[in-house]
């Protein structure tokens, strides 16, 4: 970390990588060209940021409802409930890298099984979309995501769950509960240590996430599929310009602590409160 930020001070191009100490000062121009929202440089950067921001919101957002339902569904006792257990973190276990791989071969216009699945098997009509470049590009994105993150949410939720003692569900039913007062009464209240844990923690992976567009679309990202993370990557390692890319990554840090801090702080406050 420290060299990072000490690199967003210096012009550390392509030049002056086999001696850094022959860098000169920047000062602060590399926080200016990153910041400057109206030349080349700062459009993209805040085009990426909101890119991410509507992926990030997605991604947590849909993966918590995912693994919500998924633990209360599984939460009963019922045959074959281990194997389902097991089928579902299925995602969360593969290696990354080899499950994402998978997904950009289906995703493949002409020979992708989600094209044959959609046009082939159920008949849509129309043109085959390519799922990797265009405007596509973003959902396909998000998919990959949400197949690969929605798994932990699922398995701190039914772990939170295993906590809540089941003479609490059976008086509340005595009293008239129905299923979804019990859900909204007792479920979320007492799983709120688990969800301001749980939702940090997959806001800070999601908008970090630099394997999933690394890993589809390679170093030609389309906009759709420009995260922060790989934006940043591509200002350092393509243009080879380190003290911008560095820059731009001390930016995001003070982003995500930023929003780190008021989210807990919030959180506290709500605690305290109720």
């Amino acid at each position: 970390m420290v060299i990072g930020i000490f690199m967003s001070f210096i012009k550390l191009t392509k030049a002056f990588i086999a001696n850094w100490g022959s860098a000169p000062a920047a000062g602060v121009a590399n926080y200016s060209v990153s910041l400057d929202f109206n030349s080349a440089v700062g459009k993209s950067l805040l085009a990426s940021f909101f890119v991410t921001c509507g992926f990030t919101v997605l991604v947590v957002g849909l993966s918590w409802i995912l693994g919500m339902a998924a633990a209360v569904v599984l939460q009963r006792q019922f045959r074959g409930r281990g194997f389902i257990r097991t089928l579902f973190l299925i995602p969360y276990a593969l290696p990354m890298y080899a499950g994402i791989i998978a997904w950009k071969f289906m995703f493949q216009k002409d020979t992708g099984a989600i094209n044959h699945f959609l046009f082939d098997n159920l008949g849509l009509g129309g043109e085959k979309p390519f799922w990797l470049i265009g405007d596509s590009s973003f959902a396909a994105m998000v998919v990959v995501a949400l197949w690969r993150t929605w798994p932990f949410a699922f398995l701190m939720l039914m772990a939170g769950l295993q906590s809540i003692p089941s003479e609490v569900y059976e008086a509340s039913a005595v009293d008239g509960a129905k299923p979804w007062r019990q859900w909204r009464s007792i479920t979320l209240p007492m799983l709120k240590p688990v969800n301001v844990v749980l939702i940090l923690v997959m806001f800070l992976w999601t908008f970090n996430d630099f394997n999933t567009p690394f890993v589809l679309f390679g170093n030609s990202q389309p906009p759709g599929g420009d995260l922060i993370a790989f934006h940043i990557y591509n200002a350092s390692f393509l243009t080879w310009n380190f003290g911008l890319g560095s820059a731009m990554s001390v930016l995001l840090l003070l982003f995500l602590l930023l929003v780190t801090g008021i989210y807990l702080i919030v959180t506290n406050w709500r605690s305290r409160r109720a």
